[in-house]
């Protein structure tokens, strides 16, 4: 059974930071990209970072580059996205996402930026 799971997230002043993690099981996590979405209610899904299977290659959304960071341990499973100034318009549910069997997401984590 495929899962992720998110966790990290919360409230955070502006200019702040936080680092999310997403935990991966049921399948060969280091041969699969790994991405970052986020959503606000109203819009759509919004790539923030993706990176490759062996690290090699990532992407970042234009809206948080410079300021956030993806990362993976393949040896726990895990991929992170660190996130540094944060502003209010950083504010939504983080996913985590991998392309295996389809596409499956995380549950969410909800990011919260303000005073």
């Amino acid at each position: 059974q495929v899962q992720l799971v998110e966790s990290g997230g919360g409230l955070v002043q502006p200019g702040g930071s936080l680092r999310l993690s997403c935990v991966a099981s049921g399948f060969t996590f280091k041969w699969f990209a790994m991405s970052w979405y986020r959503q606000v209610p109203g819009k759509e899904r919004e790539l923030v970072a993706s990176m490759t299977g062996g690290g090699g290659s990532v992407t970042y959304g234009a809206s948080v580059k410079g300021r956030f960071t993806i990362s993976r341990d393949n040896a726990k499973n895990t991929v992170y996205l660190q996130m540094d100034s944060l502003k209010p318009e950083d504010t939504a549910v983080y996913y985590c996402k991998t392309p295996f069997a389809g596409g499956t997401w995380g549950q969410g984590t909800q990011v919260t930026v303000s005073s």
